[in-house]
């Protein structure tokens, strides 16, 4: 849940961050930011209950809370994700009702990645787009949005993957609060019901697997950092 809702964050954040530097001082810049700090703002536990109560109990647009429909048999385990489970094992049904499941959870914990990689990247390429560079190309003749794609927004995004991985971090920590609300037998809620239950052992694996994916995270950082910027490769 925590890694989709990463990938969301970071598709939605960067998409509107580049949108309203681009876009300084106005009308879309001051929507992009209203969003951003909603987003930063919002109490996660209280997101995810008037979500559930809304969308759910009074619209019924969403499905019950869960990992699947009551009464589906989940697909044949191979990584423990059903979304990519079902797509290994040929059932598309099963990618649907998983994926339809996934989005309330999803957009939960999104909406507080997107508020600060909002900030982050509209900070980052406006500090970008004030260089020579960027005044020099565009004296050469290349378009607003090419500027943008081409020079701009791939040296603007070292700060952006730095907060990915921090945010991975804070996603984590707060799946506790959405697995439970949203009855997700994840890691969070078994953090939860094992603190509950004074079960020590358990609550100690917890932290030793959080550890583990802290450690996978900040190395995949390292490695994007030398995808993006050339001098960190050749350091």
């Amino acid at each position: 849940m925590a890694t989709v809702a990463l990938l969301a964050a970071l598709a939605v954040g960067i998409a509107l961050g580049v949108l309203a530097s681009v876009t300084r001082d106005s009308a879309i810049d001051a929507a992009a930011r209203g969003v951003s700090t909603i987003g930063v703002a919002i109490p996660t536990f209280w997101f995810a209950v008037l979500l559930v109560s809304t969308v759910y109990f009074r619209l019924g647009w969403a499905p019950p809370p869960g990992r699947l429909t009551a009464g589906a048999s989940p697909p044949e385990p191979v990584t423990g994700m059903y979304l990519i489970d079902s797509l290994l094992r040929g059932r598309p049904d099963l990618f649907g009702d998983a994926a339809s499941h996934m989005v309330l959870p999803a957009v939960v914990l999104a909406t507080v990645g997107i508020g600060f990689v909002t900030r982050i990247t509209r900070a980052s390429m406006l500090e970008v787009l004030s260089n020579d560079y960027v005044r020099t190309a565009r004296a050469k003749g290349l378009t607003g949005w090419g500027v943008v794609f081409r020079h701009a927004l791939r040296n603007a995004l070292i700060p952006v993957i730095t907060v990915g991985g921090t945010l991975y971090a804070q996603l984590m920590s707060g799946t506790v609060l959405t697995e439970t609300i949203f009855s997700w037998p994840g890691l969070g809620r078994y953090a939860f019901s094992s603190a509950a239950s004074l079960d020590f052992p358990a609550v100690m694996g917890v932290a030793l697997i959080v550890g583990a994916i802290y450690v996978v995270v900040n190395l995949c950082v390292d490695l994007l950092y030398m995808l993006v910027n050339p001098r960190v490769r050749y350091a």
